[in-house]
């Protein structure tokens, strides 16, 4: 059996590790121009994180021979990237039998798209389930165990994915019909974990990273619900479990730009200095205006917008989030 992960980045080289007692092959695919040298010659990577693949996996830049023959592709590149992917894998063409898996947590701007949307825009008829929770690459490099859920439309679709990506006592997986839900969950909470490493930075302390992801979840119940999403979803794995591994951990790429910001960084200067993506950025500009379309009051997100868009100060953040006109709790829970 084949598996294919679409992206040579942390989050698919640590797939391609974790998974690779589960199938026989499995080849990455990544652009050539993110193929490094070592990677190619000797299936390690040093930068951001060590990995070393085994033996069964290839690297390769041929996305028709990556995607041959194999049963579960997964799809774990940029969200700016999901849209021509999929138009290159439509020219190949992919077979009725192929299921494809997205991994990857954001909104298509200026579409304002959840990714399976974009998906099956340019692949309407391929068999697809997303995959989202608490899922830090570091840790799991570690043999830290995790768990996440897979959504899809169809339940034998998502069945046989959590059968075979499933990884005993490392990766236990749950199935979920609800994919807006888990696909909301997974994407939205990357802005709140911006704001957490912001006020990490600022030693704000304990009390106030409370305040932060209760009301940041609100903030996520309240735009998921309207477009759809069931609220019981986004107190599981895909949301208020991801939320927590997001909002409290330095291996957060999303965490570690917040903290950076909350240090007077420039987000220019912070993205250069990370050098992976942090889909949390674009993320805050697409909730925003999600938000606005949708008449929904989101002041956390609309507080790390700003944070990354302009020049205001951390203070200023502060401030005007603090000093907000006062509210009823239970009233503003999903209003």
């Amino acid at each position: 059996m084949k598996l294919t992960v679409l992206g040579a980045g942390c989050w698919g080289l640590t797939l391609a590790k974790l998974l690779s007692g589960n199938f026989e092959e499995i080849c990455v695919w990544g652009r050539t121009q993110d193929l490094s040298e070592e990677l190619i010659k000797y299936r390690k990577t040093s930068k951001p994180l060590e990995v070393q693949l085994d033996d069964n996996v290839q690297i390769t830049d041929d996305l028709k021979k990556a995607v041959r023959a194999s049963e579960i592709i997964l799809l774990v590149v940029a969200t700016s990237g999901i849209r021509p992917v999929c138009r290159q894998l439509k020219e190949i063409g992919l077979s009725d039998n192929q299921i494809l898996v997205n991994l990857s947590k954001g909104l298509e701007l200026p579409s304002l798209k959840r990714m399976s949307e974009v998906i099956k825009d340019e692949l309407p008829s391929s068999k697809l389930a997303l995959l989202s929770g608490p899922t830090l690459a570091k840790e799991i490099l570690n043999g830290c165990p995790t768990g996440a859920c897979v959504a899809s439309d169809d339940m034998q679709t998502a069945e046989f994915v959590q059968k075979h990506l499933s990884v005993p006592s490392k990766f236990r997986l749950y199935t979920n019909s609800d994919v807006i839900g888990v696909e909301l969950g997974g994407s939205l909470k990357n802005v709140i974990a911006i704001a957490s490493g912001f006020a990490d930075a600022m030693k704000l302390g304990d009390n106030c990273r409370g305040t932060l992801l209760t009301r940041g979840m609100a903030e996520i119940v309240r735009v998921s619900t309207v477009l759809g999403a069931n609220p019981s979803t986004l107190y599981g794995l895909s949301g208020m479990g991801d939320l927590i591994a997001t909002c409290s951990s330095p291996f957060s790429r999303n965490f570690s730009v917040g903290y950076m910001l909350g240090q007077g960084k420039k987000i220019d200067d912070i993205l250069k200095e990370l050098g992976s993506v942090a889909e949390g950025v674009k993320t805050s500009k697409a909730l925003c205006e999600l938000a606005k379309k949708l008449g929904i009051e989101v002041p956390v997100s609309s507080a790390i917008y700003e944070a990354v868009y302009t020049d205001i100060t951390p203070e200023e953040v502060l401030n005007k989030l603090m000093n907000r006109k006062l509210k009823k709790e239970d009233e503003y829970q999903l209003k």
